[in-house]
């Protein structure tokens, strides 16, 4: 049963900062989500101030106003953001405290732990709620290593990679994991980041918070358990970063651990620089990622873009240019567009 909630996102709602509450937004089987918690578009629908699609879900100034206006309603707080570098901004403490003095139970996926925060575990305590800190990492004794096992698995992998940070990746993973239950194909969809853990999938490990000894095998076990309770046709892994991304590549384990001989990548044509930041550099065309992709050991199966910033007009020469170039499928990732892949992914699982 899905768990009562309010997302926590304080005045970026509108960004790309938001990006786990978008998650949760367009979806999650582990909450029901009541409201967002935003400064600064209190009044408004949060699906229209995400992306412009209606969800019925409102926006409320503070956590005392949503508190009064609904009592006994959530049972949970959901801080919604994700920032650089993971840090619990000073500003949002007083919206926790709120919260937790409301009776609601903290979930955190900043790399700042909420229980180890004096002020914070002392109120958790007083109230009766407890303090979830997603990233904080596992014990030593729970890691795997990677051995090999997967070598023998033959369960169709396809990974969601994309040429940098926030261009959409997760997102894309969902709608092609959704459309291929809607068709009947036994999909799961393995999740990389707190956002996948939040919205409910049953298997995945979080990927920045894992000693890099055991990033391999924790996703190589997260894949062979899933095999062995799911027995999916195919499943999707989620990428973080890029894999040239400076900041954290990442990547290459999704294909060479996680043995994943296929590729959906993402990309947004009218970011030029990682992260928007000049001074960290370009990012390489996609035909130099596809390339790339190939020496890793895997083959590039379709391109999937993120629009914003570009026309409509723009988006459909690019992508008919592109698709000539490539040869392969080109679309703006959507649900709609991407029933076009579902032909091929049968295939692929038959």
């Amino acid at each position: 049963m899905s768990t009562p909630a309010i997302v926590l996102t304080h005045g970026l709602l509108h960004t790309m900062n938001a990006k786990t509450a978008h998650g949760l937004l367009r979806g999650t089987e582990r909450f029901k989500i009541l409201a967002v918690i935003d400064r600064d578009h209190a009044g408004s629908d949060a699906g229209d101030v995400m992306d412009g699609n209606y969800l019925a879900i409102p926006v409320f100034a503070s956590v005392k106003e949503y508190l009064h206006q609904n009592p006994g309603q959530a049972t949970t707080c959901i801080i919604g953001v994700a920032l650089e570098g993971g840090k619990l901004p000073e500003d949002y403490r007083h919206e926790i405290r709120d919260a937790i003095e409301g009776g609601l139970n903290m979930v955190n996926g900043l790399h700042t732990y909420l229980s180890d925060d004096p002020t914070f575990a002392a109120l958790a305590l007083e109230h009766q709620v407890s303090l979830t800190d997603i990233r904080k990492p596992k014990s030593f004794d729970q890691l795997h290593f990677w051995t090999g096992e997967i070598l023998r698995s033959n369960t169709t992998r396809i990974a969601v990679l994309g040429t940098d940070c926030a261009i959409g990746k997760r997102t894309t993973c969902r709608w092609l994991w959704e459309s291929c239950r809607a068709q009947g194909i036994k999909a799961e969809m393995l999740y990389t980041g707190q956002t996948g853990w939040l919205q409910g999938y049953p298997y995945g490990f979080i990927f920045d918070s894992t000693l890099n000894d055991f990033v391999s095998g924790e996703l190589e076990h997260a894949i062979l358990e899933c095999e062995r309770n799911l027995d999916p046709e195919v499943i999707f892994i989620e990428g973080q970063s890029a894999l040239r991304n400076p900041s954290g590549p990442a990547g290459s384990e999704l294909i060479i651990s996680g043995v994943c001989k296929s590729v959906v990548l993402q990309h947004m044509p009218a970011r030029k620089y990682f992260d928007d930041r000049e001074d960290w550099g370009e990012i390489p065309s996609v035909r130099k990622e596809i390339k790339l992709i190939r020496m890793l050991g895997a083959k590039t199966i379709a391109l999937t873009l993120n629009p914003k910033g570009m026309s409509d007009k723009d988006l459909k020469k690019y992508c008919d240019h592109m698709e000539d170039k490539l040869g392969i499928p080109v679309m703006v990732a959507n649900q709609e567009n991407l029933q076009r892949l579902i032909p091929m992914i049968k295939k692929m699982v038959q």
